[in-house]
């Protein structure tokens, strides 16, 4: 999995930016964590911007990694946002309950749709 990272500036906030590709899974969620964990602490980030537009995979051990950022956020007032999950990630996400603790985008292709009531 190749990931971007780079850091960003919002509303006076460091925020770190990543957009992993491909598919976060037990085969590289290690890297990934440690890679975001690593670029937060070199540049102060305190909050974490999670483009996963090109992500079209995400199981347990990547959903771990979203929360172990979460437990250690919170406590500091950090925030995580998830924007632009492609459909089945963004279902994975709902079943874990990660949309109670963080804020996630509703896919592009799901904006459309009528809410059953």
């Amino acid at each position: 999995m190749e990931t971007d990272i780079m850091v960003k500036k919002y509303l006076h906030k460091d925020w770190l930016w990543v957009r992993p590709r491909g598919e976060l899974d037990m085969a590289n969620a290690a890297d990934f964590k440690f890679r975001i964990t690593t670029a937060m602490r070199e540049f102060g980030c305190r909050n974490l911007w999670c483009d996963f537009s090109q992500l079209t995979f995400i199981d347990s051990s990547g959903l771990g990694v979203l929360m172990s950022r979460y437990r250690e956020l919170a406590p500091v007032s950090g925030q995580i946002i998830i924007t632009r999950p492609t459909e089945p990630v963004y279902k994975l996400l709902l079943a874990s309950g990660l949309h109670k603790l963080m804020e996630i985008d509703r896919p592009l292709s799901m904006k459309f749709l009528k809410e059953e009531r």
